[in-house]
């Protein structure tokens, strides 16, 4: 199961996450795709039968449901409806993977997730630490990583690569 942020303020890692959201699912079987902002849905659909990844990433910027309030990035508001509808889903044989740049300018800040609603491997893909250590981001990913098996940075082809392949 893959579950990658799409919300307007990490735009462009939204658009390179959807790419990679499809590349994955058009590589794995049965794999199950979902986008949030502060709402969440699933947009499994959306890369079923597509040769062109650009029209289903079109499609789900303009099809998704993905606005429960304000449209302001929620990721406990939108991991807890995750474990809600999805959670029975998840067992032991299950990868969650989260494509996030855990950023947040509001005080919703809680943790939608927890080790016992994905007992399976979970992987957070954050955006690059520097830009943490530097202060120029209110970055979460801390607050995600305790529940994740792995965060993996990514902010370069070759650590990209090098994560695919460890999923295989």
């Amino acid at each position: 199961m893959v579950i990658a942020d799409i919300s307007g303020s990490v735009a462009s890692f939204a658009r390179f996450t959807l790419h990679l959201v499809y590349a994955i699912s058009s590589q794995f079987s049965k794999v199950r795709a979902f986008v949030f902002v502060d709402g969440l849905d699933e947009v499994t659909r959306f890369f079923e039968g597509v040769d062109d990844p650009a029209l289903a990433v079109h499609r789900i910027n303009t099809e998704a449901d993905v606005i429960w309030i304000d449209g302001h990035s929620d990721y406990g508001h939108a991991l807890r409806v995750f474990n809600e509808r999805y959670g029975d889903s998840v067992t032991s044989r299950t990868s969650v993977l989260l494509l996030a740049t855990p950023v947040t300018t509001t005080t919703r800040r809680k943790p939608g997730c927890s080790r016992a609603a994905a007992p399976g491997p979970s992987r957070l893909l954050a955006e690059p630490r520097a830009s943490r250590l530097l202060g120029l981001w209110d970055s979460i990913v801390d607050e995600y990583a305790v529940h994740c098996d792995q965060v993996v940075e990514v902010r370069t082809l070759r650590q990209l690569e090098r994560f695919v392949g460890e999923l295989t």
